[in-house]
């Protein structure tokens, strides 16, 4: 498939194109079979953010967890990027004084907020965040957290040839099942190592945690236990995944249990889904080239559409990420975007 074949959405200013977006979708099941996908469903991809369910399951399998009492609550803020509301702050907080550790050893610095409404509250105080601020406050905290559960030191816990990192590589390699060299890991923007692969291996570790999910308690592996707790985690608190008004929190709610989705900085995002309706528990991975969200949202909305995924209710509540409203100053629409993509079965 060429670029112009992989165009997924078309952005309107009147009658006249002002852009056009290339997008990749993969659509699998639990064992990795690619079910349906469009453009290049075997992209290279950095996940990103989205990758955070398989570095909390390498948190969750040192022990730590269990060590320093860190509850459900504390692995979806594990699993998120929040939006530095007053209780996520908390949240993090927390966590940290359950693991013995301080804000000091974090290895994450401060950003502003990715809420407009905390952003305007800390600019009336003027208010300068630290690193428990940050989106990724909490993945850091159960590092930490996992960095004394395997008697390593604190000192470079972010860094790749630490203890701690080459044991996350080492999940995150099983769990989406791709060997070692396959892996690119690049600095993300939190100063973790971030993993890039294949777009179906993304697709792949969301339809392990919605098969864990469905797996009865008694007959699930350890790993399998330790994805269905990050599934009911992410379910059970949407609100510490994301924040007041964000698109994940927003459709984990709409979906009620039914799906988890994480999404990843410039454009890339997972969902899990249960099976239902005869269907089997199957994973979905989109990344839009151009890093653009608004675009992200939409595709990932028309994708769950295109899928049949959920009640025309529940995907109704997504509708201001689906079809965004373009309006200018005044309020006047100026225009709008028509998603040209169709799954093809694969």
């Amino acid at each position: 498939m060429n670029r112009e074949q992989a165009i997924a959405a078309v952005v309107y200013r009147g009658d006249s194109i002002e852009n056009t977006h290339i997008a990749h979708v993969a659509v699998v099941d639990a064992k990795g079979r690619l079910l349906s996908g469009f453009g290049d469903s075997l992209r290279m991809t950095l996940a990103r953010s989205a990758a955070k369910p398989a570095q909390a399951l390498a948190v969750m399998e040192t022990g730590a967890l269990e060590q320093f009492g860190l509850n459900d609550a504390d692995l979806a803020l594990m699993c998120g990027s929040h939006s530095s509301e007053e209780r996520h702050i908390r949240r993090a907080l927390s966590m940290l004084a359950k693991a013995g550790v301080s804000e000091g050893d974090m290895r994450c610095g401060g950003h502003p907020p990715i809420s407009d409404e905390v952003y305007r509250a800390w600019l009336k105080s003027d208010f300068v965040p630290g690193p428990v601020c940050s989106n990724c406050s909490g993945k850091h905290a159960g590092m930490l957290a996992a960095a004394k559960a395997l008697g390593s030191t604190l000192e470079g816990y972010h860094l790749p040839a630490h203890p701690l990192q080459q044991w996350v590589m080492q999940t995150v390699a099983q769990v989406c099942e791709v060997s070692g060299n396959a892996i690119q890991w690049a600095t993300d923007g939190c100063n973790l190592p971030t993993p890039a692969f294949a777009l179906d291996r993304l697709a792949l570790l969301f339809a392990k945690i919605a098969a864990a999910a469905d797996i009865d308690e008694s007959a699930r592996s350890p790993r399998e236990a330790g994805l269905a707790r990050i599934y009911r985690a992410m379910t059970a608190y949407p609100e510490l995944v994301a924040g007041e008004g964000r698109f994940c929190t927003t459709m984990m709610k709409a979906f009620d249990g039914q799906l988890v989705g994480k999404v990843g900085a410039d454009a890339s995002y997972a969902i899990g889904v249960r099976g239902m309706d005869g269907q089997q528990a199957r994973g979905i991975a989109v990344k839009v080239e151009d890093g653009n969200q608004a675009v992200l949202y939409a595709v990932v909305c028309e994708v769950l559409a295109q899928l049949n995924i959920g009640t025309a209710e529940q995907r109704a509540q997504l509708s201001a990420w689906h079809h965004p409203p373009m309006l200018n100053t005044m309020q006047v629409q100026t225009g709008h975007m028509a998603l040209t993509f169709s799954l093809e079965p694969r």
